[in-house]
């Protein structure tokens, strides 16, 4: 029997900071620092009859521990972490408390009971088991009167030494491989005399997958519902294991730890419930599979799905058997309609169950459940990227067509990545693909190493389904130096347009060899266009922003004049804010100088709002000397209450002109009726040059 306590303690080790100078005593760590935990004692005793007991203490982040040992000894026993305490007892039953003090003095107390009787131990009770979630594991408790401890001999080849733990306790051990062993268990007390139980047990292996499930692709957050898996947001409070019944049929339930991939893990697989929070059903109605992963070791077997809907009360389960392959991952995409077309109603789904056919004769591991309809992400660029307009005599171009490139010498060079590369032609512009990315290289010339001194930025064009990241690595093999940046906020299924200052890279880029591209770790498709470095040193903008490609009808357009517009009601209307607007022009392109910008509206038309229902993407180009913040609101003002919400930028980059992709689902409103587009800098008053303004797909 342990019971446990906690006392807290405001003492500090002072004693640690002797000698340090005040720069030094950062004593930050301390607000991190808990009480000791799983605070217990291993009792060991002499068989001699005079009642010698060891005492080894133990807990999680112990520096000390005071002992007390239950008689009438009055002072405790100071021992430290590692150490013992040896005392001798008189016959009789006692409560030893052990007090573990961290290194901050933050004390926990536990106690067991200890009982010394020179009588051999008695009625002595041994139970071993296999582990029904660990293979090759076998489990060990020893039970009996008049003991204090009990040593276990498990009967493996080359391990002689015992086992050791308090009686009542267990002990487990993992074989090498399965078999019959004899197991010898031997029971301690005070007395001379020990008690021994003998039993030849068979070691049975749970064979167990070693490679983990296929990895789920990136999926938007609305074309998915998760309910396990590590890939996606999972529904809140789910349950593996209610309480339906199945422990009686012989099966259970554990969560399998591969490498730190975790996993369900159902033993002896009669049936099994997952169930949602209480009160808690999804719409499933939308999606158009359901998905899981299941891997099992046994011949013959097939699994049941179940989808149990509680519409309105009326609770309706509908299964869909599927085959299962022996020893690999057998990965199911169930259509919706195998359900829907029996009758099922789908929009209140609260519980799955799995069955086992044979019955309770086979253990399956389960991950990756998941509702998915088919991605609304487009795979690949209809459009070029946005055409760039910096001066060329002001460009050093890696790879454009719109500039003269640097010799390149190698490209896509062999350093051990996954990584294939394939020029493509899209509408004329050349482009290039990268699959199962997850590094690749540009080496320009080694003997000739291009000067990027004079450059302020970096730019490229990425076009990407499914990466999760994205970094430009710049590499001085002259000197070896090298660092990388990794784009902020990932946006797939559209041209985006990354521009980085150089001063974000801390190399010396007067001799820059190697242009690396890096999802960080990860493995994707990924377009590239336009990746060159310039000069930008002006305080308002001498060129226009990039030309935009996407056709009209994919277009509902602000402020552009590449495309034919929205109407619009009101520019900056007078909501108190500071801000002052202008027109501005560069070699003929109209563009929106706001001043002293805190915020500003920009009103459509109340009396025909725009409905942006289906589109995915905001677009605008921004060129700033002096903004911090900056944000853009999106209002509904035909609802009652109004709905409106804003995103900000991750960073505002000052001093040349930025293009930002927003997805729309980064916004929570109703997109039907949209009146109102507001720009805010958080308060703060900044000059902002605004051009291309529109929505699209």
């Amino acid at each position: 029997m342990k019971t446990l306590k906690y006392i807290y303690v405001l003492s500090m080790a002072f004693t640690l900071l002797i000698g340090c100078t005040e720069d030094d005593n950062d004593l930050s760590f301390v607000d991190e620092v808990v009480a000791p935990t799983e605070v217990s004692a291993v009792f060991k005793v002499t068989q001699d009859n005079t009642g010698v007991v060891t005492i080894t203490p133990n807990a999680i982040g112990a520096a000390h521990y005071n002992i007390t040992f239950g008689d009438d000894t009055a002072e405790p026993a100071n021992v430290v972490q590692g150490d013992g305490v040896t005392h001798t007892y008189a016959e009789g039953n006692y409560v030893v408390n052990i007090e573990a003090v961290g290194i901050t003095g933050l004390k926990t107390e536990a106690t067991q009971n200890l009982e010394v009787s020179f009588k051999a131990p008695e009625n002595v009770n041994v139970t071993i088991e296999n582990d029904m979630a660990v293979s090759k594991q076998v489990n060990v408790t020893a039970n009996a009167d008049f003991a204090i401890s009990y040593d276990v001999y498990f009967g493996e080849e080359g391990t002689d030494d015992p086992v050791s733990a308090n009686i009542g306790e267990s002990i487990s051990y993992v074989y090498q491989e399965p078999g019959t062993y004899t197991i010898r268990v031997v029971v301690m007390g005070a007395a001379i005399e020990t008690t021994e139980y003998t039993e030849e047990f068979t070691v049975t292996e749970i064979l167990q997958p070693i490679a983990s499930a296929p990895e789920p692709p990136n999926r938007e957050e609305t074309d998915v519902i998760s309910l396990y898996s590590t890939k996606y947001n999972d529904v809140p409070g789910t349950n593996f294991f209610p309480d339906w019944g199945q422990g009686g049929q012989g099966s259970s339930w554990a969560e399998f730890d591969l490498n730190g991939d975790k996993m369900l893990q159902y033993i002896n697989l009669s049936y099994q419930g997952v169930q949602l929070a209480d009160g808690t059903s999804i719409d499933v109605s939308g999606m158009k599979y359901l998905h899981l992963d299941v891997w099992t070791a046994d011949e013959n077997i097939r699994i049941e799905t179940s989808l149990i809907n509680n519409a309105s009360g009326d609770v309706t389960e509908k299964p869909v058997w599927s085959d299962l392959t022996a020893g690999e991952w057998t990965s199911l995409d169930i259509p919706i309609t195998d359900y829907t077309e029996q009758g099922l109603t789908v929009t209140e789904i609260f519980q799955l169950k799995f069955v086992g056919d044979p019955w309770a004769a086979g253990t399956v591991f389960i991950d990756n459940i998941y509702f998915y309809k088919p991605s609304t992400v487009a795979e690949v660029p209809e459009y070029n990227a946005p055409s760039p307009t910096q001066n060329s005599a002001n460009v050093v171009s890696i790879f454009s067509d719109s500039y003269t490139n640097v010799g390149i010498s190698e490209l896509n060079p062999n350093w051990g990545q996954t990584t294939t590369l394939t020029p493509v032609d899209i509408n004329g512009n050349n482009i290039w693909l990268y699959e199962a990315l997850n590094y690749t290289g540009i080496v320009t010339d080694y003997g000739n190493p291009t000067d990027l001194s004079s450059m302020d930025y970096v730019h490229f064009d990425y076009f990407t389904p499914d990466a999760e990241a994205l970094g430009l690595k710049i590499v001085n093999t002259v000197v070896g130096q090298e660092d990388v940046e990794f784009v902020s906020n990932i946006v797939r299924g559209t041209w985006v347009s990354v521009t980085i200052p150089m001063s974000r890279f801390d190399i010396d880029a007067s001799a820059v060899t190697q242009l690396l591209f890096d999802t960080a770790g990860g493995s994707a498709k990924v377009y590239i266009d336009n990746l060159y470095f310039y000069s930008d040193a002006s305080s308002q903008p001498e060129v226009i922003a990039p030309v935009p490609t996407i056709a009209q009808n994919d277009v509902i357009s602000i402020y552009s004049d590449a495309y034919t517009g929205v109407t619009l009601n009101e520019v900056n209307p007078n909501w108190g804010q500071t801000t002052t607007l202008s027109d501005f022009s560069v070699s003929g392109d109209n563009i929106w100088l706001y001043q002293s910008l805190n915020y500003s509206g920009i009103v459509t038309d109340y009396g025909n709002p725009t409905d942006l229902t289906g589109v995915k993407y905001l677009h605008f180009d921004y060129y700033t000397p002096d903004a911090t913040t900056l944000g853009f609101k999106i209002v509904n003002t035909a609802l009652d209450p109004v709905q409106e919400d804003i995103v900000f930028l991750p960073e505002v980059i000052t001093g040349t002109w930025i293009s930002v992709t927003i997805p729309l689902s980064d916004y929570n409103l109703d997109f039907s009726n949209i009146t109102q587009l507001i720009w805010d800098t958080s308060g703060v008053s900044a000059t902002v040059y605004v051009d291309n303004i529109y929505f699209h797909n």
